[in-house]
């Protein structure tokens, strides 16, 4: 059953130096969903090992983590219907070779780290990420 909530996603280094951001957010406006809250900052290596803690220990883990901290991200709370699954629809495979055509990945990604932009794959993954990033304050409601 359909049901408004809430994910978090990020612009990662490479789609921000591209300038890739407000083509981002407005695939997501199109789609009808709101921007709660917005924020462009460098993550701390801290930050990015618990953004990324699931992975940690698997062979990437590190690459990822000193990619994610070699500029400016862009973070995202979005709200709408079923967004979760609607906005990892539209990000596409986290591999840009077998991302969609259209998808944000199948467009922009260059590589498999550098695939422009993460969103939360859970609930859980929401709830747990977009602290990292945002207080609870930050996300505005209207």
């Amino acid at each position: 059953m359909p049901g408004k909530e809430m994910t978090f996603m990020f612009i990662k280094p490479d789609g921000v130096e591209r300038g890739l951001i407000g083509e981002i957010i407005g695939k997501i406006e199109k789609k009808g969903f709101k921007i709660k809250a917005l924020k462009m900052k460098k993550l701390s290596v801290k930050e990015a090992e618990e953004l990324y803690s699931p992975h940690k220990g698997k062979p990437f883990f590190k690459e990822l983590v000193n990619y994610v901290t070699s500029g400016p991200i862009v973070g995202i709370v979005i709200e709408g219907d079923q967004c979760i699954k609607a906005i990892r629809k539209m990000i596409g495979n986290t591999n840009p070779l077998d991302a969609d055509p259209g998808s944000i990945r199948g467009e922009y990604a260059l590589d498999l780290t550098r695939n422009t932009v993460h969103a939360s794959d859970s609930k859980e993954s929401f709830l747990r990420e977009h602290k990292i990033i945002f207080e609870e304050k930050e996300i505005i409601n209207f």
